[in-house]
């Protein structure tokens, strides 16, 4: 039986296909599952595939993130 390797916020954003940037602001507002091992987020990327699929991410499109910088 083979475990899921933890992938890393570069890792994790090139899977999805998004910038460094989208993930960290998603680790900010603790939306994305994710797990601290010292000062370094690991990701199982069946749990963010999971969210992702789930609608976890449609609060954060680029249109309702640039409405919440102008408030």
């Amino acid at each position: 039986m083979s475990e899921e390797r933890w992938f890393s916020v570069e890792e994790i954003a090139a899977h999805l296909g998004l910038s460094k940037e989208t993930v960290y602001r998603w680790l900010d507002r603790k939306k994305i599952p994710a797990h601290r091992i010292g000062r370094l987020w690991k990701f199982k990327a069946t749990e963010v595939d999971s969210w992702i699929k789930g609608g976890g991410a449609e609060e954060f499109t680029p249109s309702n993130d640039n409405h919440e910088r102008s408030k």
